[in-house]
């Protein structure tokens, strides 16, 4: 049983103890606190822009018109991109603003360094010729002004015939094309039989 004094004495030494080292253990969890905050903090888009509007040109000449309900950037990061969650459209144009090619998208990630613009989810790209090329993933290189997918892809004739290959490449006018392990289905006339006799 503790005497009067030893009761003062332990008050007194160590009640502050304890309090101290509630107080640090309180700092620590403070301290992890803001460290979770700043965290998040950072995983936060720098900037949200709606109905997006861009233009891009070339020697004063129109070359590609851009919209997208929605555009996310991420400029706080090691590789800057921009994020069109909510899908996207990309027009291309000829020199005489003819449109010469376009591509849908669900979804979309424009690179700002890689100079590209991956179109993901429902990718629908069409061409000057009518033919309609469907796959989940298209990409566009802004640099060597090229088109290409290396997932599976689907092209629909304007004839209607339909090519189906693994992957793809084009240029912004989405003609010529080229198609990797195509197979398809043709339809075929009577005439196109090489003449066959009933």
């Amino acid at each position: 049983m503790m005497t009067r004094s030893q009761a003062k004495k332990f008050s007194h030494l160590y009640l502050p103890a304890l309090f101290i080292c509630m107080l640090l253990a309180s700092c620590e969890n403070s301290l992890n606190d803001i460290k979770k905050i700043q965290s998040a903090e950072a995983d936060k888009p720098i900037s949200r822009s709606t109905d997006v509007d861009i233009i891009y040109s070339d020697s004063a000449k129109v070359k590609a018109h851009l919209t997208a309900p929605l555009e996310i950037d991420h400029d706080d990061v090691a590789k800057p991109y921009k994020e069109m969650s909510h899908g996207v459209k990309i027009v291309f144009y000829e020199d005489d603003l003819s449109i010469k090619g376009t591509i849908t998208s669900e979804y979309a990630i424009e690179k700002d360094k890689e100079n590209m613009i991956e179109f993901h989810k429902n990718v629908v790209a069409k061409n000057a010729q009518g033919e309609t090329f469907k796959s989940d993933e298209l990409i566009y290189d802004e640099t060597n002004k090229k088109l290409y997918s290396n997932k599976p892809v689907q092209i629909i004739m304007t004839n209607g015939n339909i090519m189906n290959g693994t992957g793809f490449n084009s240029n912004e006018s989405l003609y010529p094309w080229h198609i990797d392990q195509s197979t398809g289905v043709f339809h075929v006339t009577e005439n196109q039989q090489g003449g066959v006799n009933p």
